[in-house]
């Protein structure tokens, strides 16, 4: 079974439709990359699935469960709505971490506030803030930052900021990591190392939805590949039949342009 199925999703913002009966599925531990220029609605479409926008039409499931049907609106309680985000993971584009933390604060902050609405918090506190925090290292060990722990992201260069991002998605155990233009504000010489972690991630199995625009990258590290035009999917497929032998006009002409750019 699928770990996540996305079925006829639209989303309009007043009269302008920004995706438009978008349907596709994805296997547990694969990745799949979703290219297409500006404007095509990739980041919109990583926005529904983490309930940060609203669909307008659509059903999502995870793991066979429905966690969003246009068609049987439910309003949701804040409680309701951060146990539906806790299926995805996201990586924005431009870190988002808080200035005032460390980077394993960063890491640990939402497992520590999520912690508190366990039962048995009040009698295991310093327990359960132990493994949090044990936790919270691993975590930047795995991204190369075992000894960034206690910095601030003003110390830090804009790769190594990313990897923070990396390791605090991570750190709820989602069902699915996301990643929205992950290397779009980095420096060139910056940009290989976050790649490098996210190929790592993929070797490890995780699955993982990455909004890309290093083709090459795409080609390389995901099984499967959608490209969007418009709000629609144009095409999709393997990774790199999609790349290397694309069988739409549209999406031939994309990678052309692009390769010329």
């Amino acid at each position: 079974m699928a770990i996540l199925e996305v079925k006829n999703i639209g989303k309009h913002f007043g009269s302008t439709e920004v995706l438009k009966d978008v349907s596709f599925s994805l296997e547990e531990g694969n990745a799949l990359a979703i290219i297409g220029s500006s404007g095509s609605g990739k980041t919109t479409l990583l926005r529904c699935l983490n309930f940060l926008e609203k669909p307008s039409q659509g059903e999502i499931l995870v793991k066979g469960n429905a966690v969003f049907d246009a068609s049987r609106p439910v309003k949701m309680s804040e409680q309701e709505l951060r146990r539906k985000r806790l299926h995805f993971g996201l990586v924005f584009q431009a870190f988002h971490l808080f200035p005032q933390y460390t980077a394993l604060e960063n890491v640990t902050l939402a497992e520590k506030l999520l912690a508190q609405e366990r039962e048995d918090f009040k009698s295991n506190k310093k327990q359960i803030l132990e493994e949090i925090t044990e936790h919270g290292n691993a975590l930047l060990a795995q991204m190369g930052l075992a000894d960034r722990a206690a910095h601030y992201p003003h110390q830090l260069s804009g790769g190594q900021q990313q990897r923070v991002a990396i390791a605090r998605a991570l750190a709820l155990k989602p069902d699915i990591l996301c990643f929205d233009e992950p290397t779009s504000a980095l420096d060139p010489e910056l940009t290989g190392e976050v790649l490098k972690v996210i190929r790592g991630l993929a070797e490890q199995k995780t699955t993982m939805i990455i909004v890309t625009h290093e083709m090459a990258f795409a080609r390389d590290v995901a099984d499967q590949i959608i490209f969007m035009d418009e709000g629609y999917i144009v095409e999709q497929g393997d990774a790199k039949q999609v790349i290397d032998n694309p069988k739409e006009e549209r999406t031939r002409r994309f990678l052309s342009r692009y390769s010329q750019g």
